[in-house]
């Protein structure tokens, strides 16, 4: 489901109600996007990058990085919304995040998105964004999180 609006400033009067964006569609981890994830943060944890360690360790398997799955938050919420008259969008931050489950190797993930709050700041629009990364086949979501976007 995509929530579309013509403008940035549509999205204050949307805001009034808190919500419900959508969800987006599943999309697999897999150990590639782990290791390289890894390579590129320098966090080569073996509970990340070692399938054979990891089969022996508290998960059975390996996990993603915590900060992988919140490294997904712009695909999502890209995903779920579209704001056909924004010139740009702008990753300005998170206020609060958590992450109540691992993301095994191999499971799989979707964004669900409510729309938390949103005021002019200038010529934009910063808006709240409150992200569930769920986990296919489990009732702890990945990751919870609120997104701080800027739309122009």
């Amino acid at each position: 489901m995509t929530t579309r609006v013509a403008r940035p400033t549509d999205l204050i009067a949307l805001a009034t109600d808190q919500p419900h964006l959508g969800t987006g569609e599943w999309r697999a981890i897999t150990q590639r996007q782990v290791d390289l994830f890894a390579d590129a943060t320098d966090d080569h944890q073996w509970i990340h990058v070692d399938p054979e360690r990891g089969k022996a360790g508290p998960f059975g398997t390996t996990i993603a990085h915590g900060y992988l799955t919140i490294s997904l938050a712009s695909a999502f919420i890209a995903e779920i919304l579209q704001v056909d008259g924004a010139r740009m969008a702008m990753n300005y931050g998170l206020n609060k995040v958590r992450f109540p489950a691992p993301v095994p190797v191999g499971a799989r993930l979707r964004g669900d998105l409510r729309l938390t709050a949103a005021q002019a700041r200038g010529d934009m629009i910063e808006t709240v964004l409150t992200l569930t990364v769920q986990i296919e086949d489990n009732a702890k979501p990945a990751c919870v999180a609120e997104v701080v976007v800027l739309f122009r």
